[in-house]
């Protein structure tokens, strides 16, 4: 196969239907949502077989257990993508919105105009449900997407996407509209990530070196996070009933993903009275605890299995693991924890255990991070939990989107006037 012609098919045709797709209805994107959506259910069968083949192959390749978990779909992770979508076709549609008109001195009326981006490259590992979760997104937000999925889940993306054909061609929509890439050769990424005139945003979504990849030789804008090293601070006004179940849930609901909590901060006044319950409830559960002297004290004191316990390195608190690890650190309050967080921390998601309403409201200020949570698990840090009805992925970046990327992040706006035969003088 010639990749450089290859892509640049890929790109001419989504650029073609890209300006189908900025001009079709709500009741057409919704049909096709909703169409996949039916067509992924009665696939079920079909679609577990080819993630079944996929995940052999995986293992014979010796991936990762990190990987190996977010390559695997299950019987209620289908239902969860058909759901998704159909979640997608009930939200508003952004395209068309019109927001703050204003009627200026000279007689016009200024406002704006939500609109799609255009073309939107995506390149993701493992994770199939990314292939209809993106799908799904671009469509509703009137953008045509092109998918570059990993080899690790070629068949399972390759059964989606046929789903996702079948929605289009139901809703009279152009199949062009959604591409998913069929060839493995790494040679398709970098003509995707060098194809301006036909793409007008990359989301890579994956481990670090990918997304450090495409950041680098990209000539595309991109949307991207690096990495989650995500944190729980627990405060000493926090709730005794709340503090155990929320590390635990951030830290061991799954190990694989970038919204799981990978450093534990503790005020020193509580630490003698949480840390040995928080790692009680982690050793059980086999997490490693690499923490400061004073915290490795407390837990040893407490019982905590030896075997789980370690010094913790400089390098370790700015660490993701995606691991049965977590790092530990005793604070003197808020403000330590505050700069520990903006420090160490990748910008993702953080949390505070607090009754205490004034500090809440500071950490949700003065902690620089794209989520900022109160008394709950950072595992919520997802956009299905936001109401989005799916992500394009998380973004760290400060400008244009920040935090679970849904519809409006995956549209801009644009500058529309009003007039009645006005002139300017």
């Amino acid at each position: 196969m010639d990749i450089r012609s290859y892509m640049q098919a890929i790109g001419r045709q989504a650029r073609e239907a890209s300006r189908a797709m900025a001009a079709a209805s709500t009741e057409a994107k919704n049909t096709a949502l909703t169409t996949i959506a039916t067509e992924i259910r009665a696939r079920r069968e079909s679609l577990l077989a080819a993630n079944a083949s996929d995940l052999t192959q995986a293992r014979a390749d010796g991936l990762e257990p990190a990987m190996i978990d977010r390559l695997t779909l299950s019987a209620a992770g289908i239902e969860s993508m058909a759901a998704g979508l159909e979640q997608i076709a009930t939200l508003p549609d952004p395209v068309g919105e019109m927001t703050d008109i204003k009627r200026r001195p000279s007689g016009i009326q200024v406002g704006k105009m939500r609109v799609p981006l255009g073309v939107i490259g995506i390149i993701y590992e493992a994770r199939p449900n990314v292939t209809a979760d993106a799908a799904a997104l671009c469509l509703k937000s009137g953008n045509a997407a092109i998918l570059r999925g990993g080899k690790e889940a070629l068949h399972c993306n390759q059964a989606i996407a046929a789903c996702v054909r079948a929605g289009l061609e139901a809703a009279g929509l152009p199949a062009s509209a959604v591409q998913v890439i069929e060839t493995t050769d790494r040679a398709a990424v970098g003509e995707l990530i060098t194809m301006p005139e036909y793409v007008d945003v990359i989301v890579p979504r994956g481990g670090k070196g990918l997304i450090e990849r495409i950041s680098r030789d990209a000539r595309v804008p991109v949307i991207k996070h690096l990495d989650g090293n995500c944190h729980v601070y627990v405060d000493d006004a926090a709730d005794p009933d709340k503090v155990v179940p929320i590390v635990e849930n951030a830290k061991t609901h799954r190990y694989g993903t970038c919204n799981t909590a990978e450093s534990l901060l503790v005020a020193r006044v509580v630490a003698q009275r949480y840390l040995p319950e928080i790692g009680a409830a982690l050793a059980a559960k086999g997490v490693e605890m690499r923490g400061c002297p004073e915290s490795l004290a407390i837990l040893r004191e407490s019982g905590v299995d030896a075997g789980l316990l370690k010094d913790a390195s400089e390098s370790d608190w700015a660490e993701e693991y995606l691991a049965p690890i977590i790092a530990v650190r005793v604070v003197d309050g808020i403000d330590a924890a505050i700069d520990h967080i903006n420090r160490y921390s990748s910008g993702h998601t953080e949390a505070i255990i607090t009754e205490n309403h004034t500090r809440a409201m500071r950490f949700l200020r003065e902690v620089d991070s794209a989520s900022v949570m109160i008394n709950a698990s950072t595992r919520f840090a997802d956009g299905f939990e936001y109401g989005l009805g799916a992500e394009i992925g998380i973004s760290t970046d400060k400008i244009h989107a920040r935090g679970p990327v849904g519809l409006e992040g995956l549209t801009s706006q644009k500058w529309i006037v009003f007039g009645n035969g006005e002139v300017r003088r």
